[in-house]
């Protein structure tokens, strides 16, 4: 495993990240975080375990992931399993927790409560790495940096980041933050793979300039670049709205950037998600990707990926059909 400094920051992290969303309480009934897919306690502890027999050091999760039970989950495995200092925690606050007008979104209230909430589940004094979900449009950016901020002076958070957005509202909340004397965000959780690549535009440059740590999630786009165009059905393609809202229009472009990718994979006589994932960390702003799994060979095929050098002739295939995309993943 390698490990670098989360932007300028001086906190090592893995160059992999486990991405928690699959592991907590499955539904029938899907609700915002909560999906059928989901593996539940027993079946995910086989995952986080061999995440940390990889050196993986970077846990991320949510408190809308299994309205709670992500966290709950990860918490206890990692109280029982690990050093507290020997990892680094991430969550992230911001969506729908219960049916109420406080129950959501980013205000002073929903912060500090969220927060507290989160600090419970995960059993820890801290949160290593304290995310805003999404931007709150409802609430003053200055009420929730100034939050954030009291958050870590009181010990609970410390480093803040921020997950997808457009890049004027992160930099005006940088701006703001260095105005105000508030803690600034150091990292950016954005929606980037080689399916979706519109981050390159304005984002990935505002955080090469700012100093930024990018953990891309999604860098596999759901399971889309690690098996050949349609050729599975899986019980999470089947279910995932959200994921088929975000792929389901541009169909025709991206089977061919699939298949320049399986072409590379069957070349070099490696899986196509260890492709693609070489392809991420070929990329001078990316820290860590956050990748999820839900079996064995995910996190194997994720950290060797890290010994995967691409070529420029490789890197300009993956690349040159690529087609621009609509805005995806900020809401």
């Amino acid at each position: 495993m390698e490990y670098v400094n989360l932007g300028k920051t001086g906190m090592k992290v893995s160059r992999i990240t486990l991405g928690c969303m699959t592991y907590g309480a499955p539904v029938e009934v899907p609700t915002p975080g909560s999906h059928a897919w989901v593996l539940n306690e027993e079946e995910s502890k086989p995952f986080l375990k061999q995440a940390l027999d990889l050196g993986i050091n970077f846990f991320d999760t949510a408190n809308v992931y299994s309205r709670g039970a992500s966290e709950e989950v990860v918490g206890r495995f990692l109280k029982a399993n690990v050093r507290r200092e020997a990892v680094v925690i991430a969550t992230k606050v911001h969506s729908p927790m219960r049916e109420e007008p406080n129950g959501k979104g980013l205000s002073r209230k929903a912060i500090l409560f969220e927060l507290d909430q989160s600090l419970r589940r995960l059993q820890t004094d801290y949160v290593d790495l304290y995310q805003t979900h999404r931007w709150d449009y409802e609430t003053p950016i200055e009420e929730t940096l100034e939050a954030l901020h009291d958050a870590v002076k009181a010990g609970k958070v410390r480093y803040i980041g921020a997950s997808s957005m457009f890049a004027w509202q992160f930099t005006k909340a940088l701006y703001l933050a260095d105005l105000h004397s508030w803690t600034r965000f150091v990292s950016m959780q954005n929606h980037y793979n080689l399916l979706y690549r519109e981050e390159e535009r304005e984002m990935m440059g505002a955080c090469a300039a700012e100093g930024i740590g990018v953990i891309p999630w999604s860098p596999l786009a759901r399971g889309r670049l690690a098996r050949p165009w349609k050729s599975e059905t899986t019980k999470r393609l089947k279910t995932d709205k959200f994921g088929s809202g975000m792929y389901g229009k541009t169909e025709d472009s991206d089977k061919e950037v699939v298949d320049r990718l399986e072409k590379i994979a069957n070349e070099r006589g490696a899986p196509m998600a260890q492709i693609a994932l070489a392809w991420m960390l070929s990329k001078p702003e990316v820290t860590s990707p956050i990748v999820g799994a839900s079996k064995p060979h995910h996190l194997a095929d994720a950290v060797a990926a890290l010994d995967v050098k691409l070529s420029q002739d490789e890197i300009k295939s993956l690349e040159e059909r690529y087609v621009p995309h609509p805005t995806l993943g900020f809401s």
